[in-house]
C-alpha cells in the first residue's frame, strides 16, 4: 500500500510538471499579444483546465490506461519507471525551452520500461501507432485550421481600422485562451488518471471493468491546475516570440484553431499533444503573412525534440525499469 501510495504521488507530480511544461501552449499567445498579464494568464489558464472534467469523458484516460501496453503486464515498478522517464524528459526540454509533448513521453516511458519487463508482445501497436501518427497530424490540422480562420477573419476585418480590430480582437482572445486551456485539462489531465487507474489494477484495488473514480479525476485536474499556476516561462518566450510575431486576432484564431483540435481529439479518445497542436496553429497564422514570417529555425528544432520524444523516453524508461529491478531484486 506505501509504495502504491508513492508512485500515485508520483503520478500527480508528473501531472503537475506536465501543467508546469505546457503552461506555455495556454498562455504564450495571449501573453506575447499583451492581452493578459503572465500572472492574469496563468491564472485563467490553471481556472479552465481544473473544471474540464465537468465537460469531457475520460476516452483519453482509457486509451492510456489500456491502449498503449497490455494491461496485465503492469506493475508499480513498471508504472515508477515510465513516469520518472517522463519527468526527466519534461524537465530537460524545459530546461532548453523546448515545446516538446508531455503526452508523447509518458508513451515513450511506458513502451520502453514494458519492453524490458515483458519484451516486445507486451506493446499493443495499434495504440502506439495511432498516437504517433499524431504527432504529425495534430499540428497539420492545427497549422490548416490557424490558416483558414486567419483568412475568414482578415476578409471579414478588411474594411476596419487596426485599432478597431484590436480592440475587439483583445476581448474575444480571452475567449479563445479560456477555450483552449479547457481542451489542454480536458486531454493532458486524463493521461495522469489513466496511470493511476491501472496502477490501482495492478495492485487488485480495481479491475479493468471499475470506472475511474472521483477522486483520481479531481486531484489530476487540481494537479495540472496548479502546475500551469506556476507556469514554464522559458518556452513561453519560445511559443510566443521565437516562432512569428502575434497581433491579438492573430492569437485568437491560432487559439480556436488548437481548441478545436483538441476538442475532436479528446472526443475520439487520442491524448494528443497540446504542445504540438497550438505550435502548428502558431505557424498556420504565421503562414498567411508570408512565409518569410515564421522563424524556420526555431521550428526546426521543436520538430526534432517531437521526433526524439518518443524514441527517447523509451530508452531512460527501458533504463530506468532495469535499474529498478535491479535494486529491488
Amino acid at each position: 500500500m506505501t509504495f502504491l501510495v508513492i508512485v500515485i504521488t508520483l503520478v500527480l507530480i508528473f501531472d503537475f510538471i506536465n501543467g508546469f511544461h505546457d503552461s506555455a501552449n495556454s498562455i504564450a499567445t495571449v501573453v506575447s499579444t499583451k492581452v493578459l498579464s503572465p500572472f492574469s494568464a496563468v491564472a485563467l489558464a490553471a481556472t479552465f483546465n481544473f473544471v474540464a472534467f465537468l465537460i469531457f469523458p475520460l476516452k483519453v484516460a482509457h486509451t492510456i490506461g489500456k491502449g498503449v501496453i497490455d494491461p496485465d503486464i503492469v506493475t508499480l515498478n513498471l508504472i515508477i519507471s515510465a513516469v520518472s522517464a517522463a519527468i526527466i524528459w519534461n524537465l530537460i526540454t524545459w530546461w532548453l525551452g523546448l515545446p516538446s509533448s508531455s503526452s508523447h513521453t509518458l508513451v515513450g516511458g511506458l513502451v520502453g520500461a514494458a519492453i524490458v519487463s515483458s519484451g516486445f508482445n507486451s506493446v499493443i501497436y495499434a495504440g502506439v501507432i495511432k498516437i504517433a501518427v499524431f504527432i504529425v497530424v495534430a499540428p497539420l490540422l492545427g497549422m490548416f485550421m490557424a490558416f483558414v480562420i486567419s483568412i475568414i477573419v482578415l476578409h471579414i476585418v478588411k474594411r476596419h481600422s487596426p485599432f478597431v480590430v484590436d480592440k475587439h480582437f483583445r476581448r474575444l482572445q480571452l475567449l479563445s485562451a479560456s477555450a483552449f486551456s479547457l481542451g489542454h485539462g480536458g486531454n493532458d489531465a486524463q493521461k495522469s488518471m489513466g496511470i493511476i487507474w491501472v496502477a490501482l489494477i495492478a495492485t487488485g484495488y480495481a479491475t479493468k471493468d471499475t470506472p475511474i473514480h472521483l477522486w483520481i479525476v479531481l486531484s489530476c485536474h487540481a494537479a495540472i491546475a496548479l502546475g500551469t499556476l506556476f507556469g514554464g516561462w522559458r518556452i513561453v518566450k519560445t511559443m510566443g516570440q521565437k516562432i512569428t510575431k502575434l497581433k491579438p486576432f492573430e492569437g485568437f484564431c491560432a487559439e480556436t484553431a488548437g481548441a478545436l483540435t483538441l476538442y475532436g481529439a479528446t472526443a475520439f479518445g487520442i491524448p494528443v499533444s497540446t504542445t504540438h497542436t497550438i505550435t502548428g496553429s502558431i505557424i498556420g497564422v504565421g503562414a498567411t503573412k508570408r512565409a518569410s514570417a515564421v522563424k524556420w529555425g526555431v521550428t526546426t528544432k521543436i520538430f526534432w525534440a517531437w521526433i526524439l520524444t518518443i524514441p527517447v523516453s523509451a530508452l531512460i524508461g527501458a533504463a530506468i525499469f532495469w535499474f529498478v529491478q535491479l535494486i529491488t531484486g
